[in-house]
Formats: structure tokens, sequence, C-alpha cells
């Protein structure tokens, strides 16, 4: 009997423990949520008590062990935590091609910074639908053969649909054909040569054509009373376009030119082509100019060979360091530029920002060009969405609504070109008055109107 009994309580124990091992025995699921949980587990614990009975059988005592099995239940708290997972949106990507080196260096430099200063802007405000925009920049070196170089490696390698660029307009001729045949968008801020206009549906500029510059310029001479003119002009597309659309214009009034020389981008001595001018005694010299470093030092050169007649010159003529290597010689030079208006608060604050930033500037109003395209993609972006969408992108700029930017109010015609802007003529001013706030010049009004 005793046997029995103890046979019979050993198996309910053995029973036990195994169905409390086979309970017990649970892994707990790894999943991938934001908000985790430490999941309640029960776990049963045998305790075994042991109790001694005496059992008396017929005046026998028998002293028999009774197991008693306790369960008890360890509760593990549920306790909710929260993880943060930082999703990084992928940016858009945007190709930029300057002149970061060659005859445009000075103004493709402080182009790419007023690019950059306008991301950092962008990017600091949230991005573009909360996504960051990204510039990848390649330098085109102010000729075609360069340019097509930048353009393949952009839209080969980095995959880019959408170009700000170029500093020059013999870059943009050079890629213009190719964005054209690949449905790329390049968008300009500096480029102004007038074939740039018939380049191709994917082609826009914000800056002025020189078909407009020639006229202005045509119009100054002949109401300055100007009969014969002179030109020297540097051997590119951008110096090219200025002086024809100038002379056109100054020729239809009823002036002559009287002599023509043309020069290299690598000269750096003017001298032989300026006597020859000279001698053939015009009312004024025009200089077009691609690089400062020309612009600047044909009128030191031509003030030194005693020429003492009006010189007249387009931005380049004008600029920054143009002005720092002519020093006095350019005093009275009249240039026919572009301008930021100094009432335009957007205008004044970019400067602002841009000299604490960057202290030197040249060419302002194009700097300003620059800025403002970037500003026009972001706003072209969040429509798009896309910056593979170069269709999406050619569409939002050919239905922009006035753009009100640092270089005035504007929209594009159906040639891309920027519809709403002018010149003004600028008078240079001795060195002692000239500063960074007035580039340099006195603005004597807009351009003159002729019929």
């Amino acid at each position: 009997m005793r046997k029995l009994l103890l046979s019979i309580l050993v198996s309910l124990v053995m029973m036990s423990i195994l169905a409390v091992g086979c309970g017990g025995d649970a892994t707990p699921v790894v999943r991938e949520v934001v908000v985790e949980k430490e999941v309640v587990v029960e776990v049963e614990k045998e305790v075994v008590v042991e109790k001694e009975v005496v059992v008396e059988v017929e005046k026998e005592v028998v002293v028999e062990t009774e197991v008693v099995v306790e369960v008890e239940k360890e509760v593990v708290v549920e306790v909710e935590k929260e993880v943060v997972v930082d999703k990084i949106l992928e940016p858009f990507r945007i190709g930029v091609m300057e002149s970061l080196t060659g005859p445009g260096e000075t103004y493709g430099q402080v182009a790419v910074q007023s690019k950059q200063l306008a991301v950092e802007e962008i990017n600091r405000a949230g991005g573009i639908n909360g996504r960051p925009l990204v510039l990848i920049i390649e330098d085109e070196k102010c000729n075609a053969r360069d340019s097509i170089t930048a353009y393949t490696k952009l839209t080969q390698v980095d995959k880019v649909k959408i170009i700000l660029g170029t500093s020059c307009s013999g870059a943009m001729l050079g890629a213009a054909p190719l964005a054209e045949a690949d449905g790329v968008v390049m968008f300009s801020g500096l480029a102004t040569n007038p074939a740039v206009a018939d380049a191709g549906d994917y082609i826009f500029r914000t800056s002025m054509n020189d078909a407009q510059v020639g006229i202005d310029t045509g119009n100054k001479l002949w109401s300055d009373g100007i009969r014969k003119l002179a030109t020297i002009t540097e051997a590119t597309d951008y110096a090219e376009g200025v002086r024809r659309e100038s002379a056109n214009r100054f020729v239809a009034l009823g002036g002559e030119v009287v002599a023509e020389e043309r020069y290299g981008s690598e000269e750096t001595d003017f001298r032989t082509a300026l006597t020859k001018i000279i001698g053939e005694n015009p009312d004024a010299i025009h200089i077009a100019a691609q690089a400062e470093f020309s612009g600047g030092t044909i009128q030191k050169q031509v003030r030194e060979l005693g020429y003492e007649g009006p010189i007249y010159g387009e931005i380049v003529v004008v600029g920054a360091t143009a002005l720092d290597i002519a020093g006095e010689s350019a005093t009275g030079t009249i240039g026919i530029v572009a301008e930021l208006d100094s009432t335009n608060p957007l205008a004044v604050n970019f400067l602002d920002r841009f000299r604490a930033r960057y202290a030197f500037t040249t060419l302002q109003w194009y700097m300003g060009s620059a800025y403002d395209d970037v500003y026009i993609t972001a706003a072209c972006l969040e429509q798009t969405g896309d910056d593979q969408d170069a269709d999406g992108f050619r569409d939002c700029l050919y239905n922009m609504e006035p753009f009100s930017g640092t270089i005035g109010t504007y929209t594009f015609d159906d040639k891309g070109e920027v519809v709403g802007l002018s010149n003004v003529i600028a008078e240079v001013v001795a060195v002692a008055d000239r500063t960074p706030e007035n580039s340099g010049w006195n603005i004597l009004g807009p351009a003159p109107v002729l019929p």
C-alpha cells in the first residue's frame, strides 16, 4: 500500500514537472516596431513541500511522506518604450556649371558662392518638401570644350537632369545642343549671347540678352554725340556678341565704326592694337571683354598711350577686379550694365549676407541672378517633387508667375528668355570714391530709348 501511494505521488510530481517545463520554454519574438514592448511572461515555479503524515493501520504506525506542490507565478510588468527612428530623406540633386577657372573666374566664383548661400538658407529652413537640396559643381572654364566635359560628367556620372549655369556664353553654346538632345534643363544666370535664345526648349536664363545691351549701348553712344567709334573685343562668344549688337545699333543710327581690333584671352599686352585704334582718331573707344583682367588692363594701357577720349564698355569692363587693375584710368568710363536696385530689400539683404560671409563682390547683379536661380529651382522642385523630371521643371519655368527676387520681378517668354528687366547707365567714379556699396559707379539712370 505504501509503495503504491508513493508511486502515484511520484507520477503526479513528474507530470507536473513536465507540464511546467513545456509552459515556461517560450522564446520572445523580436518585432521591428516604432514602439517596443517588454512582453509579460508568467513563469511558474515549483515549490516542493514535504510533510510527514502519520497513518495508523490496525495499530501499526506507518509514517508516510505527503508531497504538496505549490505553484508560484512571477509577473513581469509590461513597459512601453519609444524608439526614435531617424529617416534620412534623399536630397534633390542639381548640377552646377560655372567658370571656376579661365577668363570668367572672378564672376564664376561669386556665382557659385551665391548659389551656395541660397542652398544653405533653403536647407536651414527645412529644405524642399522636407528634403535637402544638394549642388554638384563642375568647372566649365569659360569655353565650349570644357563645358562639354563638365556636362558629360554631370549627366552621365552624376545622372542629373537639371543644371544651373553657365557663366560664359561660349560654354553655354557648347553644351546647350547636348542638353536639348538629352532633355536636360540648363538654366543660366550669366550667359548673355543672343544665340542662347534659340538654343532649345530646355534652355533658360535670368541674364539679359546681349541684343538689349547692344541697343542700349548704341543709343547711349549716339545720344552722347559719338559719331566715329573704335572697338577692341576679346575673341569669345560673349564679348563678340556685345560688340556686334552694339556696333549694329550704332551704325543703324548713322554712326561709323572706324577701327575693329580683337585679342585672345591669353593676351596681356594690348598696346599694339590700341595704337592702331588711337591712330584712327575715334570719338570714343568701346571695350568688350570676357575677363575682368583684360577689361581693366586695356583701360590702363590706353590711357598710358595718351588717349583722353571717352571709353564705353559692358559689365565686365567695370567689374570690381577690372577697376582695381585700371585704377584712376577707369575714372569716367561708361558702362551699360544691369545693376541691383538699392531700394529692393531682397537685393540689399542678399548683399549684406554675402559680404558678411565672403567679403568680396563683383558684378553684383549677376551674383543676384545666380542666387535667384536657386530659389526659382526650389520652387519648381517643390511643385514637381522630382529632380529627374526635366519636362516638369521646364514647364514650371514657362508657366511661372512673376517672380520677385534680388534682380527684380520677372517671368520667362516662350524662348526661355527673361522678361521684365532692364539695363542702366553707370559712370565709374574716382578711386577715392569707390566703395563696395556703390560698386565704383554712379548710376546715371536708365538706358536711353531712341526711335
